[in-house]
């Protein structure tokens, strides 16, 4: 038999609310498996009890020269890391994928120069080579300096705007709150999906959940094309300008 179409529709609700009449709190209660326990750090920042901790002033153990693999040789005084230009970018002697990272950046409080060459350094969240090769964040003195806003503070270089600029002044310790997804290529080496990354700056989201378009390019335009890679090193960079070293502490990163 054949019901109109209204018939239909009151015998579909009827159903409905007799399921729901018959429905129990417990149907959508889920217990297992449970996430497991992890002790927060005692302030703010401070590194959970899952962390890797990749610097807190005991040395550089954590780290090596991105050119040959050697012994990073950027200078440590108390609880700060200081970039040595000299001896060029560093990079973590582990590689992650996915991950939560936390590190702490400032520029010297005498820094000099303007634009690019003032307090500029970079976090590359994942490092696929020497040089610069990799996925920058900017770093740069963005307090009261102008210069293209695809570069400034807070950026993924060339790549995203950050969505405000909450830079402390020079001599003051900037916070960044990293969540990166690494990118996902097929066994062609075609990408399956990109690299993605949320960034909270002093507190404030500047870039959420951004899907990359490709590794950082100084020039032209990035792209995945011939460039797969698995898990990757975190990256600092010695920048060559001419201004002040900028200093780094408090590092940790959580795999997600």
């Amino acid at each position: 038999m054949k019901y109109p179409l209204i018939l239909t529709a009151l015998l579909a609700g009827s159903c409905l609310m007799a399921n729901a009449q018959n429905a129990k709190p417990e149907d959508t209660e889920i217990w297992e498996p449970a996430p497991k326990v992890v002790t927060p750090g005692k302030n703010l920042g401070d590194a959970p009890s899952d962390a890797i901790v990749l610097f807190n002033g005991k040395g550089l153990d954590e780290w090596v020269s991105v050119e040959d693999k050697t012994p990073a040789k950027w200078l440590v005084k108390g609880d700060v890391l200081t970039v040595n230009k000299s001896t060029g970018n560093i990079e973590t002697k582990k590689a992650f994928t996915n991950y939560q990272l936390h590190i702490e950046w400032r520029v010297p409080a005498n820094i000099t120069g303007s634009g690019q060459a003032r307090g500029n350094s970079g976090v590359f969240l994942a490092s696929i080579g020497k040089g610069d090769d990799g996925y920058e964040l900017q770093v740069l003195d963005s307090y009261q300096n102008k210069t293209y806003v695809n570069g400034m503070a807070g950026s993924l270089y060339k790549q995203a705007i950050p969505l405000a600029n909450p830079c402390r002044k020079p001599g003051e310790w900037n916070v960044y709150d990293v969540i990166w997804t690494a990118p996902v290529f097929n066994e062609d080496g075609s990408l399956k999906s990109a690299a993605r990354a949320t960034v909270f700056f002093n507190g404030v989201l500047v870039e959420n959940n951004f899907e990359l378009l490709g590794p950082t390019q100084y020039i032209g335009k990035p792209s995945y094309e011939g460039k797969k890679h698995g898990p990757s090193p975190i990256k600092l960079q010695a920048h060559g300008d001419k201004s002040e070293p900028l200093s780094f502490r408090n590092i940790w990163v959580r795999e997600l």
